[in-house]
């Protein structure tokens, strides 16, 4: 098919939409609710795992793993059996420090809530994390401004803190945060230091939290509480290795048996992230089939108005295959219509579905993001079902007698 003459089908296409525009309107109206449905769906399942996914590869590491004591718990069973598990300690950091060659550095890490408080200013649900003095080589810990605790203060377990973004813009406002004196549990701390912004999940920021050395955190909340431990493998390829060598130096550790199933949890961001992927791969689904519906009833109520317009126009059609127009010159014409419909329905439906999903981005706490890809598909996909549900229109132009057509309009 010659440009010219897709330029000329448009061109028809468009005239024919123009003439019954209040119809036209009604006619895509069911495009637009579907493809701005499916736009804003796709966008706020996009905006929501890239922010599940930075926060988790924040928390873990993209280069590191995590042993805690229960691991990844996905039913009330698994709660069950692992409940006696024993506390993840310090001999287990040393364990796996001595025992992997793979392994570059091991930090044993607790975190409770607690009470953080400047002056007149009080967090009362603050996150309090406790960390040993190898923290400072894992990437997740950073200082936009002041210092991180050296590894001395960390190991002699001084009263210092690094403090998030949010802890330390609540806590002092405009003021200069550093060397401050606040306290954590009743406890007097000075200021080091304060992190980078991480940002927020769900309205829930990740901000709001306290960093300092594992001993002053154990003075707090006591020593019983079972710890988690980061481990970083000398190289990001060697990380498989680095797992194994840590579960084989905690079973020794823990003098486990060989039938002996393991007794703490081992788990990368990518473990977390593929099962956050497998629980809401389901909701996706069930969310596009019943957006999918939609476009078809979309579809459906095309075809039954370009049948309408196939029965408005006999004389015009009868006119034009007497004057010599080919059966699939009356195809491609009633197609081009029918898919002109469909595309300007999807035109409509993609550009209101992204303004929707920018607006919730922008003034709501949900995140959605608004990729290229996803108005491709729409719109592509609202052309599939313009061309799917024109064919049977299509072919009863097609079919009209010229003579007959031509008589019964008369």
């Amino acid at each position: 098919m010659s440009v010219q003459l897709v330029g000329e089908l448009t061109r028809v296409a468009l005239a024919a939409i123009w003439s019954n525009k209040l119809r036209s309107f009604l006619t895509i109206l069911g495009n637009i609710v579907a493809v701005a449905s499916i736009m804003t769906l796709v966008s706020l399942i996009e905006g929501i795992n890239d922010e599940v996914a930075r926060v988790i590869v924040t928390e873990v590491g993209a280069d590191s793993f995590l042993v805690d004591r229960l691991g990844l718990i996905t039913s009330q069973e698994e709660m069950d059996e692992k409940r006696s598990n024993p506390r993840v300690t310090i001999a287990d950091q040393e364990a796996i420090d001595a025992f992997g060659h793979t392994v570059s550095a091991v930090m044993s890490q607790g975190r409770e809530r607690g009470e953080v408080r400047y002056r007149n200013e009080v967090l009362e649900q603050a996150s309090i994390q406790g960390v040993t003095s190898e923290y400072t080589r894992f990437p997740s810990f950073t200082a936009e401004r002041g210092r991180l605790m050296t590894p001395t203060e960390v190991s002699r377990h001084r009263n210092v803190t690094l403090l998030g973004w949010e802890t330390a813009d609540r806590l002092f406002g405009a003021a200069d945060p550093l060397d401050q004196m606040i306290t954590i549990e009743g406890v007097h701390f000075r200021v080091v230091g304060v992190s980078q912004r991480k940002g927020s999940l769900f309205g829930q920021s990740q901000d709001e939290f306290a960093v300092i050395p594992l001993g002053a955190f154990r003075r707090l909340f006591g020593t019983r509480r079972s710890l988690s431990l980061m481990v970083r493998p000398t190289d990001p390829s060697q990380i498989n290795r680095a797992m194994d060598e840590a579960t084989v130096a905690l079973r020794i550790e823990r003098r486990l048996r060989p039938r002996q199933e393991n007794n703490f949890g081992l788990f990368t961001s990518d473990t977390v992230l593929d099962i956050y992927r497998e629980a809401t791969a389901g909701i996706f689904m069930v969310l596009v089939g019943v957006v999918g519906v939609a476009l078809v009833v979309a579809g459906i109520v095309i075809m039954n108005i370009m049948l309408m317009a196939v029965s408005e126009r006999t004389r015009e059609i009868g006119l034009r295959k007497a004057l010599g127009a080919r059966r699939r010159d009356i195809i491609w014409q009633m197609l081009a219509e029918s898919v002109a419909l469909s595309l300007l329905g999807g035109i409509l439906g993609a550009a209101l579905g992204a303004t929707a999903a920018v607006a919730l981005d922008r003034f709501s706490p949900v995140p959605a993001s608004v990729h290229a890809w996803s108005i491709m598909l729409a719109i592509s996909t609202t052309a599939v079902v313009g061309l799917f549900f024109g064919l049977y229109p299509a072919a009863r132009a097609a079919a009209l007698d010229p003579i007959e057509a031509l008589g019964r309009s008369a």
